[in-house]
């Protein structure tokens, strides 16, 4: 079964709030017929638009194709949380690559952040971006720790945007009294994913680049010229990126072995009104120290958008309401009679070292995915770094693809039942509070 039409409508966005809220924009066309491009992107989401629109504007002939709609995947469906550093923390990667290489991730991760601000304003997008994001901690052990890494990104990386919070501060904060204390990133935000993913698309457009939507590539054979053949066309480029984060398949086969598709929901509550003086009283986003991660912010309208819960085959629940409600009345036992107006899966891509998946699988073939849940600004910066690539100025993507990007246990048949069995473990891990 191929993930891309497993859980939703062909061409369709989730009904989901973002989909709801979304910025007006007409249907693009999909291709037809033959066409020729100096570069072919494969995925319509944050890495994909990037791409595009950096190419376009170093003056390449680009062709972006999407399967469904532009920021139809995760792009348009996540938390909307534009986290500080890499999936993994700054120590943690100082072993992996060496003091040098950890402080060029951080910049690199820096500097993901200043682009999504600054696409958002240099194109006149209608994205808000709101400051901070809050790291809830369940026990005394990671509340230490959060302090001490905290000190160490002021002291090591001139960072001090970091603040630490005692449980008096965190249930402040956050209007829960579910956790032990935390931080909060002053440097961090959140926004909405899915108009940023459209002001990306238009902007590639008016760059000049060429984007299809309901196009899904059936095929791909590596050449001179590569090839792409969909079911209504083809495509012949003298280069491709796949930017199909969870929704590879087997498309890329070097690829798929090394990113694991996983699936997250969320919910969309009514409004609040008042209630936000007892639920959420500031205005950042959050995130909790589980190994299955609750995360939740307001919207712009005044609801809760709150996620919670994985799923590891191709199908979502049947009720995503009944999922995320429990670990969100859990967080918030005084919503236990508020409405929920939507409810919306979405996959996502995770790597085994939980650092995204830069790789060149054939000569003239790119790809970078596999954010673990921390992809949008990383994404979009993966876009621009993808473009350098693809014109020969392949630093920040080789300092990527430096990085181990070991196979899943199993291939692609066996990974997930196999993923399953760790992530329950997990999760149990979680309920008895280890």
């Amino acid at each position: 079964m191929n993930l891309l039409h497993a859980n939703d409508r062909d061409g369709h966005y989730p009904e989901s709030w973002y989909a709801a809220t979304a910025t007006p924009h007409a249907p693009l066309p999909p291709l037809q017929g033959d066409v020729s491009a100096d570069v072919c992107v494969v995925g319509g989401g944050f890495t994909g638009l990037s791409a595009a629109l950096h190419l376009a504007q170093r003056g390449l002939d680009v062709v972006l194709l999407e399967a469904h709609r532009i920021g139809f995947g995760a792009s348009g469906r996540n938390g909307g949380q534009v986290g500080s550093g890499q999936r993994l923390e700054q120590d943690t990667l100082e072993r992996m690559t060496g003091p040098a290489d950890a402080r060029r991730l951080w910049d690199l991760a820096e500097d993901a952040k200043s682009l999504l601000r600054a696409l958002i304003a240099d194109h006149g997008m209608p994205v808000t971006f709101h400051p901070g994001i809050a790291h809830a901690c369940r026990t005394k052990k990671e509340v230490e720790h959060a302090k001490v890494y905290a000190e160490k990104l002021a002291r090591d990386y001139g960072y001090a945007l970091v603040e630490p919070l005692d449980r008096e501060q965190i249930a402040s904060l956050t209007g829960s009294t579910a956790y032990q204390g935390g931080d909060i990133d002053h440097g961090a935000g959140h926004i909405h994913p899915l108009n940023f993913a459209l002001g990306l698309g238009a902007a590639a457009i008016r760059a000049g680049a060429r984007l299809y939507e309901t196009s899904e590539v059936l095929a791909y054979a590596p050449g001179s010229p590569h090839r792409l053949t969909l079911a209504r066309g083809a495509v012949s480029a003298r280069q491709i990126i796949f930017a199909c984060n969870g929704y590879l398949g087997l498309l890329e086969p070097q690829v798929a072995a090394r990113v694991m598709p996983i699936n997250n929901f969320i919910v969309a509550t009514e409004p609040l009104g008042d209630r936000w003086k007892s639920i959420l009283p500031g205005n950042p986003a959050v995130a909790d120290s589980k190994f299955v991660v609750n995360y939740w912010r307001r919207s712009d309208d005044g609801r809760l958008l709150f996620g919670g819960g994985e799923s590891y085959g191709y199908r979502f629940p049947r009720d995503i309401v009944a999922l995320v409600r429990k670990p969100m009345l859990e967080v918030y036992p005084q919503l236990k009679d508020a409405r929920i107006d939507y409810a919306w899966g979405g996959t996502l891509a995770i790597t085994r070292t939980r650092m995204p998946c830069f790789c060149r699988p054939a000569p003239g073939v790119f790809s970078a995915s596999g954010y673990s849940g921390h992809g949008v600004a990383l994404a979009t910066l993966a876009g621009r770094l993808l473009a350098e690539a693809v014109a020969g100025e392949a630093g920040g993507f080789d300092l990527l693809a430096k990085l181990p990007a070991p196979r899943f246990p199993g291939g692609t048949a066996l990974r997930a039942p196999l993923l399953a069995l760790a992530m329950t473990w997990f999760a149990l891990r979680d309920r008895i509070g280890m």
